[in-house]
């Protein structure tokens, strides 16, 4: 009988040691997963990039200077990002040999507690919370002559450390150098239903604006009962909706959803899908997998994930979708189209229609003003007078019959 109870008494005290055991254990891998769910929720090194205002400042045919004020942003609520070190390169677009042109940097920080160096040395610098740095580059271009320059792309290489350790990040700008002559004839062509005229214009760069560029390159050309239409990827462009791949961090979704897109789809790499994913977010892009995976087994009909996903699904670039140097970038669709139509005919008098047009004899109206008719619009655009190559012709005038 003792024997009995010593032995239930052991059993007892091993169950009571396992339970204990369970507990602290699960108490442990809550406690790491609260950890590791505080930690997806902190924001890291997160120092934003920020074009600011550029200008040309000289301008001769043998001798341009341009002169940038980015800054540096930090984007946190409560940590300080640090920048150990800046550097910044740059890459000339032109239509002719850059042979005998040289390209000379300039930066000189402008951090507001401390004096620039005279000798240029980037000295690690604190950007406290919620604060910002800014710095001033100034590029010299010099050659024979410089007018078969196109654009100018800088690439600003900066390095943060904070919480995320040592990152290394990378902010960029496009300024353009050559400019047309938005009063120079230019042949009319005509269709059944309006003529249309094709207007160049400048690199389009986040530096510019919709309203502007109208301004500028068609209320020369125009006439009352015009109609402007600009396409999509120059809107968004100006909006500065693109990212360079290597900011892109695909997730564990994009990754292996990307695989069952057409090879042609801006969605069939990770970098582009997860760049969808970044704008609808993880949820919208997997149930738009699934509901246009049963759409076309059950339904016998393509195109449900797009549908699902909703208009940027359609509307993303991704890398060679457009002319340099934005072939290197993922460009997505615009924002508040309707609203950026409505600025243009407010400030021009035009109507105004956003379109996206392939050589297909596709034409999609994302946006127009009330007055612009979208059947003469669609007509007018069929044979996409504004091409889909390296035309420059973002813009295109129609005249209705």
């Amino acid at each position: 009988m003792l024997h009995c109870c010593h032995v239930d008494g052991l059993v007892g005290l091993t169950l009571w040691l396992w339970v204990a055991l369970g507990g602290v254990i699960g108490l442990a891998l809550l406690g790491w997963a609260g950890v590791e769910y505080q930690y997806r929720q902190r924001p890291g090194n997160r120092l934003q990039f920020a074009a600011g205002d550029w200008n040309l400042e000289k301008y001769d045919p043998d001798h341009y200077t341009i002169v940038g004020e980015p800054e540096l942003i930090n984007q946190t609520q409560s940590l300080e990002i640090m920048v150990p070190d800046l550097t910044a390169e740059a890459t000339l677009l032109s239509s002719g040999s850059l042979e005998g042109i040289t390209t000379q940097i300039t930066i000189t920080t402008q951090h507001p507690d401390a004096e620039a160096r005279p000798d240029g040395y980037w000295f690690a610098y604190i950007v406290k919370l919620r604060q910002r740095t800014q710095f001033r580059m100034q590029v010299d271009i010099q050659g024979g002559d410089l007018r078969s320059l196109k654009a100018l792309w800088m690439r600003v290489h900066y390095m943060t450390y904070g919480p995320g350790g040592r990152m290394p990040k990378m902010g960029h700008v496009v300024v353009p150098l050559r400019f047309p002559n938005p009063e120079e004839d230019r042949p009319w062509r005509s269709t059944p239903v309006a003529k249309v005229l094709p207007v160049p214009t400048h690199l389009l760069t986040h530096l510019d604006t919709s309203v502007e560029v109208v301004k500028r390159y068609v209320v020369p050309n125009s006439q009352p009962g015009d109609i402007v239409t600009i396409g999509e990827t120059p809107v968004a462009i100006m909006q500065g909706r693109w990212r360079y791949p290597a900011d892109v961090h695909p997730g564990w979704l994009a990754k292996r959803l990307c695989y069952y897109f057409l090879p042609t789809s801006s969605l069939a790499t990770a970098c582009g899908l997860q760049t969808l994913v970044d704008v609808v977010g993880a949820q919208r892009v997997l149930f738009a997998f699934i509901g246009g995976a049963l759409m076309k087994v059950f339904l016998g009909r393509g195109g449900g994930f797009y549908q699902l996903a909703g208009e940027q699904a359609r509307l993303i670039d991704d890398v060679t979708g457009t002319l340099p140097p934005y072939d290197q970038f993922i460009v997505m669709g615009p924002q508040n189209s309707q609203a950026v139509v409505d600025e243009i005919r407010q400030a021009t008098g035009l109507e105004a229609a956003i379109v996206d047009v392939n050589d297909l004899r596709a034409v999609k109206i994302l946006a127009a003003t009330s007055g612009a008719n979208p059947q003469v619009i669609s007509q007018a655009l069929l044979d996409n007078p504004a091409g889909n190559a390296d035309e420059q012709t973002p813009l295109v005038l129609i005249r209705p019959n």
